[in-house]
């Protein structure tokens, strides 16, 4: 079975979600769940391995998806780490980092749909 625009939709839902969560943590509003930053639990790595893995398996997009995935959710924890220092502003303003891990995510998510299309 190919994967659909919804599949690749589903993905961008659940990074916006986890950068949202992030924010949330960074600005005091909510505890970091431990499982926010843990590919296996976090609902985006999830998400790769119940959808992504079993239809493109281990190519170089897949490879470096699955990476910029875990960069993006490391960056997330040490900026986590950071806020708990008392380093408030500088965590925050460390979100721009997430940031380009989720536009490398974003162009990665694109290939890979245009290689569903194709296929």
């Amino acid at each position: 079975m190919s994967l659909s625009s919804l599949d690749f939709q589903q993905a961008r839902i659940k990074q916006v979600l986890f950068k949202s969560r992030l924010r949330s943590v960074l600005y005091g509003v909510r505890e970091a769940d431990p499982t926010l930053f843990s590919a296996r639990d976090n609902p985006l790595g999830q998400w790769f391995e119940a959808t992504v893995r079993p239809q493109f398996g281990r190519t170089p997009t897949t490879v470096e998806l699955e990476r910029a995935i875990q960069q993006m959710l490391d960056a997330g924890q040490n900026l986590v780490t950071q806020y708990r220092r008392g380093q408030i502003e500088e965590a925050r303003a460390g979100l721009d980092q997430v940031d380009v891990h989720a536009a490398r995510i974003e162009r990665l998510l694109q290939q890979l749909e245009r290689g569903a299309a194709a296929a």
